[in-house]
């Protein structure tokens, strides 16, 4: 998958990574609701040393970050697989400015949606 041309930063990785058991007891859910969510598309997790995890600020108490789900979708329909996702989700770009994954939690979301929508075309 090419990167958007206006992505001028290098992919980092989450500062903090935390796995499904834990996001299950911070949400106050089941565990397979927390599979369920990820199969759905509304959570992204990859493995990471052999376990499969999640970027803590993904998740926002009580639930996942409010766009995270569309701007998934629309990175899947876009053709990404979810280690591309997160690499998207995670390059700085300096008219954002910050990450992707940083706009998510604040006045940004939208703008964030509009890229990940324009990938597809």
């Amino acid at each position: 998958m090419t990167e958007s041309a206006s992505t001028t930063g290098q992919a980092v990785e989450p500062a903090e990574w935390i796995d499904l058991p834990d996001i299950a007891e911070r949400l106050e859910i089941p565990v397979t609701r927390v599979h369920q969510l990820i199969r759905d598309r509304n959570l992204l997790a990859v493995r990471r040393d052999g376990i499969l995890r999640v970027p803590v600020e993904l998740i926002a108490t009580p639930s996942v970050r409010k766009h995270l789900p569309g701007v998934l979708t629309l990175l899947h329909d876009a053709g990404y697989n979810d280690e591309e996702a997160l690499r998207w989700l995670y390059t700085a770009d300096d008219s954002l400015p910050g990450t992707p994954a940083e706009g998510l939690s604040g006045s940004r979301a939208t703008e964030v949606k509009r890229r990940a929508q324009a990938l597809g075309f």
